[in-house]
């Protein structure tokens, strides 16, 4: 029995994926991310490889905890892929979308393939069937909308999302909703629509933490999985440990 902890530190939340042989077994949100927690969840699992994804200013001395303790590998520029990069400056592409664009090679290899991920940010990944990540495309994600209204009005209130609201909202908190959701929804309609009639056929995977509120009102054909990084995650620390 094999044990590797996937660990992915974004904007919002610090993750860990707890594999065992292939099966990811357990996801963990950290409080800190600190030494100290990272220390105590290598001597709950004792794994022995772990792949840590950051797109933040994390403590360095959390990866020589790791590379003392396992078969450790920082996903960065100099990683192993399973798709090439033909893109501008391929070294500024976010540790995040590598994770996903493996995921997608790695479930669904040669065809192409359209990522979506609801986080921070959207973000639009496109790979073709020779596994070449194309690029594709950023936007403002869900909480940061109801950010931006919020701070840049005098009257508008930050609202935390639903799914509880009509087409037609009857109050601010509804508008809100209805604009913010159901104007995201359309836009992801609308960039798939697009690469349809560029591409024909792909598969449109959707991900990210936020999924949940997008799924019921989008009308074209996803595969929706919310731990999609972290099996791109764990397809990327087998190829490069």
């Amino acid at each position: 029995m094999s044990t590797s902890i996937c660990f992915d530190f974004g904007n919002t939340r610090l993750k860990a994926a707890i594999f065992i042989n292939t099966a990811l077994v357990e996801l963990r949100v950290l409080e800190t991310g600190n030494v100290q927690e990272i220390e105590n969840l290598l001597q709950e699992f004792t794994p022995a490889k772990t792949i840590l994804s950051s797109v933040i200013h994390h403590d360095k001395a959390i990866e020589s905890l790791l590379a003392k303790k396992t078969a450790f590998h920082l996903l960065g520029p100099a990683t192993q892929l399973n798709f090439t990069t033909p893109v501008g400056k391929p070294e500024t592409i976010g540790a995040d979308r590598l994770a996903l664009i493996a995921a997608a090679v790695d479930l669904y290899p040669h065809e192409h393939n359209l990522v979506i991920s609801l986080g921070s940010c959207i973000t639009y990944n496109f790979i073709n069937n020779t596994h070449a990540f194309l690029g594709g495309s950023i936007s403002p994600g869900m909480q940061m909308r109801f950010r931006a209204m919020h701070e840049q009005t005098a009257l508008l209130p930050l609202i935390a999302p639903s799914n509880e609201f009509p087409l037609v909202g009857y109050d601010t908190k509804t508008n809100i909703l209805s604009g913010v959701i159901l104007g995201m929804a359309a836009e992801i309609d609308g960039i798939i629509t697009a690469y349809e009639q560029k591409y024909a056929n792909f598969n449109v995977l959707l991900t990210g933490g936020d999924i949940c509120y997008f799924v019921p009102h989008l009308k074209k054909r996803i595969f929706a999985d919310q731990n999609l990084i972290y099996k791109g995650l764990y397809a990327i620390c087998e190829k490069n440990n």
